[in-house]
């Protein structure tokens, strides 16, 4: 089975409880982080956006929220997208969430001002491929934002780090929702993606300009930043 089939059943699997368990595993310190990305998107004044690995479509309902005219939000789990769907109904703002892989976008060329990926750029099965897809699709003039989990550097956090997330996190999680591999996974997958400076190169090589790369909370996530 490769990584996009693993990846897709996976979050089929987990997609009925996953916001619930998402927050409570993260403290909520994800909604912070999600804030300051949107707020950077904003900033921009984009009229059309594309989030990509949208999932429950958290992010996407966050930029409709902040005044974002036009959001598409795609993803390869139709449990999350269904998920997503019925929140985006219960709000009454107009989202399209559709199914579309991250790595064969069904846009054309330059057709987003912005494009975000929030928590998911990880699942990639061909990461290069899916962000050459992302630069596709952006305006020139536009930017790319996406936030991820990242490793703290720092040893003693580090410590912490891997005793909740890799011996914590699957019990409780795999308690909750009776899937113990699928968060086994998510934390693997935190700890084998690139480093900061790695993952910076690999932007630049898809042929964003302008790369950032922004930390918080003691690197336990980061913000990267792209220009087409």
């Amino acid at each position: 089975m490769s990584k996009k089939e693993f990846v897709q059943r996976m979050f089929n699997d987990i997609a009925p409880g996953y916001d619930k368990l998402n927050h409570i595993l993260s403290l909520n310190i994800d909604k912070c982080w999600r804030k300051k990305a949107v707020r950077k998107i904003c900033a921009a004044q984009p009229s059309c956006v594309l989030d990509v690995a949208c999932g429950t479509g958290d992010f996407s309902i966050a930029l409709a929220e902040h005044g974002v005219p036009h959001v598409i939000g795609v993803d390869i789990s139709e449990g999350m997208l269904d998920v997503g769907r019925k929140k985006v109904e219960e709000k009454g703002l107009h989202i399209e969430l559709q199914i579309d892989d991250c790595e064969h976008l069904s846009f054309q060329d330059a057709s987003f001002d912005a494009v975000s990926v929030a928590f998911g750029v990880r699942n990639f099965e061909h990461l290069s491929l899916g962000l050459t897809e992302m630069y596709r699709v952006l305006s020139p003039g536009g930017i790319v934002c996406i936030v991820e989990l990242s490793v703290p550097r720092n040893p003693v956090l580090l410590w912490i780090y891997k005793l909740y997330f890799i011996h914590i996190l699957p019990r409780v999680g795999g308690f909750l929702t009776g899937n113990t591999k699928a968060y086994r996974y998510l934390p693997a997958s935190v700890i084998h993606f690139p480093k900061p400076d790695q993952f910076c190169s690999m932007m630049y090589n898809a042929g964003f300009q302008d790369v950032e790369a922004h930390a918080f909370t003691f690197g336990l996530c980061r913000m990267f930043i792209g220009k087409k």
